[in-house]
This record gives C-alpha cells, sequence and structure tokens, in this order.
C-alpha cells in the first residue's frame, strides 16, 4: 500500500476520490501563476517524474518574511479549492520558515531565504 508521507492518506483512496480536472502541466502552469500572483522570489519548476513515483512536478520559491510566505502558500491552496483541485495536505503554516502545498501531481514548496539556501531543494532534486 502506497501512503502519502505529507499526510499518511492512502494515495489509491485520494485518487479513487479526488475530483481531477486539469492534467499535471495544467497544474503546474497554475501553480506557477499563484505563486507570481502574490509576488514570490526565485520560482523555480523541476521535473521529477523520472526520479519521484509521488509527484510529477516541484515548484520551489521564495518569500520574503514569515507571513509572506504563509500568505503565498494559503494563495496556492485556496485556489486550487476553488479549481476543483483540493490539496492533499498543506504542511508548516503555522511556522511560516517552510510551508509545503501538495496538489497531488504537483507539490510547491515555499521557503525563507535562509531555509532554502540550508536545504538546497534545487541541488538535490536537479
Amino acid at each position: 500500500m502506497l501512503i502519502n508521507p505529507i499526510k499518511h492518506v492512502r494515495i489509491a483512496d485520494y485518487l479513487k476520490y479526488r475530483d481531477k480536472n486539469l492534467d499535471s502541466q495544467q497544474l503546474l502552469d497554475f501553480a506557477l501563476d499563484k505563486v507570481d500572483d502574490m509576488k514570490a522570489r526565485d520560482i523555480v519548476k523541476l521535473d521529477v517524474r523520472e526520479t519521484s513515483s509521488i509527484t510529477d512536478y516541484l515548484v520551489i520559491c521564495t518569500g520574503t518574511s514569515k507571513r509572506h510566505v504563509q500568505s503565498i502558500a494559503d494563495h496556492v491552496a485556496k485556489e486550487a479549492r476553488h479549481a476543483g483541485e483540493a490539496p492533499i495536505g498543506q504542511e508548516g503554516q503555522d511556522i511560516g520558515e517552510w510551508v509545503l502545498v501538495d496538489l497531488g501531481d504537483v507539490v510547491v514548496h515555499v521557503m525563507q531565504d535562509q531555509t532554502r539556501d540550508f536545504y538546497d531543494l534545487e541541488k538535490l532534486w536537479g
């Protein structure tokens, strides 16, 4: 049984009940547009289809403060719900150093500068 490590939701159950309106590329474009709406900086998209069985794309971006990071992630999650693409999960919202929004085929990482430099996800996944 596959389990999503973000929220411990069985992936089979998630896929069975999810009302999927957008394909992976459309969802990626949607996420990129939504982080840009909130003036995220240094936006990077990574295609991880060859290295990950959990997701197709990662979007990594930077917020200028704790509140900015939280606002970007909240905007992505809220707009995804409005588009019929409810997030599987959202982690780190209360701390605001690194917020992850799991949209299934696309996982959005919103980080503060120091956290992004420390974890260097582009190097890890790129």
